[in-house]
């Protein structure tokens, strides 16, 4: 009876090393360049159909319960039930931390949500997630009369829609709409850097990398746009070696005399 119970303890403890799905476990200390890494492959697998399902398994489970949650990313997203992240990028428990609200709009609890993920959980990567077709920003580039409470939601929404007509004067709706779309993950990026001083310092620092990314509805692909194109007017110059402000940690040039 000794010798059976040992072995099936062997086989119990040597499963999880056994098998790839069974072995991962969180990983805290992942870099952001890894993470989207991770996530583009995922994504490759979703727009291919050769979904891997990571992660999904009573062993995962028991892990993360046990040890905690390390996400590799936090995603701020829509709640159009068409554009589930974790499928989208095929992940599992414990691997994305995901706030999901009509228009992926960053106001006081989606940025509070946020800088939990990244100040408690240690998320090195934020991805602000727009899609095709979203009603949300239709909804106010058709100046669509909304009840109060959906009104406020969309509200954030608006400056997008107005900058979006301003550079498409003549745009018929479907360009109007996409180009509005594109600005809406723009604005929510504006509005996280602006109103965080937590993540704001923490991309200032390279502890966090704050990037935009659309997602197509009919074809399931994310297209990745990259930082906020004035990042460094949001979270203001990097800290140099000395501690003081500067480029690239460069000491400031003597003045003439």
């Amino acid at each position: 009876m000794q010798r059976i119970s040992l072995a099936m303890l062997i086989l119990i403890v040597a499963a999880p090393l056994a098998s790839p799905t069974l072995a991962a476990s969180p990983n805290p200390g992942i870099s952001a360049d890894e993470a989207m890494r991770i996530l583009k492959a995922g994504n490759a697998r979703y727009v291919e159909g050769k979904l891997q399902h990571p992660h999904q398994d009573r062993v995962r489970r028991a892990l993360t319960a046990a040890q905690g949650q390390h996400p590799l990313a936090a995603v701020l997203t829509c709640s159009d039930s068409r554009a589930p992240a974790e499928i989208i990028f095929d992940q599992g428990i414990g691997d994305i931390f995901v706030v999901r609200v009509a228009g992926n709009v960053a106001a006081t609890d989606e940025i509070g949500t946020i800088e939990y993920g990244v100040a408690n959980l240690a998320a090195p990567l934020v991805v602000v997630m727009g899609h095709s077709q979203c009603g949300a920003v239709t909804a106010v580039v058709d100046d669509t009369k909304l009840p109060p409470n959906i009104a406020k939601l969309v509200a954030p929404i608006k400056p997008a829609v107005d900058k979006a007509r301003e550079a498409n004067p003549q745009a018929a709706k479907d360009v109007l709409l996409k180009a509005a779309i594109t600005g809406n993950v723009w604005q929510a990026i504006d509005d996280m850097l602006r109103q965080s001083p937590i993540i704001r310092e923490k991309v200032k620092d390279d502890q966090v990398q704050v990037v935009g990314a659309l997602y197509d509805l009919d074809s399931g692909q994310v297209q990745w746009l990259g930082p906020h194109p004035d990042q460094e007017k949001l979270v203001g110059a990097k800290k140099g070696p000395a501690g003081k402000s500067g480029q690239k940690g460069k000491k400031p040039k003597k003045s003439e005399e």
